[in-house]
């Protein structure tokens, strides 16, 4: 597990998924927030990455250079700040558009049907 991981499994669940996955998805929020396009959580994302494989080598002793367990923790947290990117702006177009949207899950949303009677 470790020489895929690049680190033990107690330290990618605690620190990578819980912590890390935190911050990540108050990432894709803080974009989805500010309007900017869904393309600019990748970046910021793979920085989230790196940050973490350098935390975990330098808190917990796992391998600084572990191309394995840096896209294992990356694709964790792309796919995290990527779902709460989509989900803040579900949140946001239905809430400052009510007139216009209603929710069609918790990342969707569907024009309002309007009664031209």
């Amino acid at each position: 597990m470790i020489a895929v991981l690049g680190s033990s499994l107690p330290v990618f669940i605690g620190f990578t998924c819980l912590l890390m996955g935190w911050i990540a998805l108050m990432t894709g929020r803080a974009v989805a927030n500010t309007w900017r396009p869904v393309w600019q959580v990748l970046p910021y994302a793979v920085l989230l990455g790196f940050a973490d494989r350098f935390f975990a080598f330098a808190l917990f002793g796992s391998r600084l250079l572990s191309v394995g367990g840096w896209i294992a923790d990356t694709v964790i947290l792309v796919f995290v700040a990527l779902v709460s990117y989509r989900e803040k702006q579900a949140f946001k177009m239905v809430s400052q558009y009510p007139w216009l949207y209603e929710r069609k899950g918790p990342f969707d949303w569907r024009e309002r049907k309007h009664d031209t009677a």
